[in-house]
């Protein structure tokens, strides 16, 4: 004898999750439910076969809730820190070029001159700082920036949140950057003295008790006026920019909505649109670099000798191809892998078409 449940109960069982948005899922699951419970069936059938969608699962992560914050600050460690790690050749080239470029004329030349004096091992010089600072600077760009969305979002209100929404997100990143620094300056002064000085020490371990011996401890703050010139910059145009283009993205490239995308679509649209974001990132942000490798570089040495080096268009172009190549493949990574954690979890990816803002009369009826 069949069994009364609805057609939709057998679909479940038979079409693999990944073909349905777990969001449409969950309204569908929540319908049969009801209409179970309404039906002369015994609680033992019902557990069986109305099941929740694979990606929702029962201890789900609430929205904003705190374990929400520490899944986007531990998305935020792994998706900074192992991909500046990755990069280091990349930025051990570029600070040598920005720092000696009669020496490091070019890409090419410039690993070629490593590898003929250090070797291999040489490209890997600096790669402990960098991953504990990016870890601690991703921990805190990603979980602080999501935290004063929401903040400055409520403080907006849903009307003003959704017409002011870019403002909204150079305001959070800006915030989160301001804190995320602080955690990556003493870590980034020893990394480009490792990078830069040969001989100066092997890694963290000696060239931190060496640096704070050297310059003492305020010395590891050194560069934190111009880290901010070039991180607060880059992050309010890395996340400005990746929502903005990611909504784009759903609205005019892809005909279908988000939340019936495949997870491994979404993912895609996340590198794609942190790569666009990083090209912008690198462009606005590189004189600053340019002074935050010159200045913990140089015992003593200040902005106006920076200045005098460089000059001011040596400031925005030496060693700027490389830093875009860099720049766009990492923040393409970064984005890739904080939503690949955040739907590992149970969270939907970042950014989207954003819903339409409820009138006001709307709102005073709720």
């Amino acid at each position: 004898m069949a069994l009364p449940f609805p057609d939709s109960s057998r679909r479940q069982s038979l079409i693999p999750s990944f073909l349905y948005s777990s969001s449409l899922a969950s309204k569908t699951l929540g319908f049969e439910s009801r209409s179970i419970i309404g039906k002369d069936c015994n609680s033992d059938v019902k557990s069986s076969f109305v099941i929740q969608a694979p990606s929702e699962p029962a201890g789900k992560i609430q929205l904003y809730s705190p374990e929400f914050y520490a899944a986007c600050t531990f998305g935020g460690i792994l998706s900074c820190g192992l991909t500046h790690m990755t990069v280091t050749p990349l930025d051990l080239v570029k600070c040598n070029m920005q720092i000696d470029p009669a020496k490091y004329k070019s890409i090419s030349s410039g690993f070629g001159v490593l590898l003929k004096e250090q070797g291999v091992r040489g490209f890997f010089r600096g790669w402990v700082p960098t991953l504990i600072g990016y870890s601690a600077q991703g921990a805190c760009k990603f979980g602080f920036y999501e935290f004063f969305k929401k903040y400055y979002s409520d403080i907006a209100g849903p009307e003003y949140a959704s017409k002011y929404k870019t403002l909204i997100y150079l305001a959070g990143s800006a915030s989160a950057e301001v804190i995320a620094d602080i955690a990556l300056c003493p870590f980034e002064a020893v990394k480009v003295r490792v990078q830069t000085q040969p001989g100066f020490a092997r890694g963290m371990s000696d060239g931190f008790p060496k640096f704070v011996k050297s310059e003492g401890a305020l010395g590891l703050y050194k560069g934190l006026v111009p880290l901010w010139g070039r991180q607060i910059p880059y992050t309010m145009m890395k996340f400005a920019s990746f929502e903005t283009i990611v909504e784009m993205i759903y609205k005019y490239g892809i005909p279908t909505p988000k939340n019936e995308c495949s997870k491994p679509l979404q993912l895609g649209v996340s590198f794609a649109g942190g790569y666009v974001a990083g090209v912008f990132c690198a462009i606005v942000s590189h004189p600053a670099d340019n002074l935050v490798s010159f200045l913990n570089n140089a015992k003593g040495a200040t902005v106006g000798d920076a200045v005098k080096k460089f000059g001011l268009w040596g400031l925005f172009t030496r060693g700027l191809p490389l830093r875009i190549v860099m720049i766009g493949t990492l923040t393409g990574a970064q984005w890739g892998i904080y939503d690949a954690f955040k739907v590992f979890v149970g969270l939907p990816t970042t950014g989207g078409v954003a819903p339409a803002a409820a009138p006001a009369t709307e709102l005073a009826k709720v």
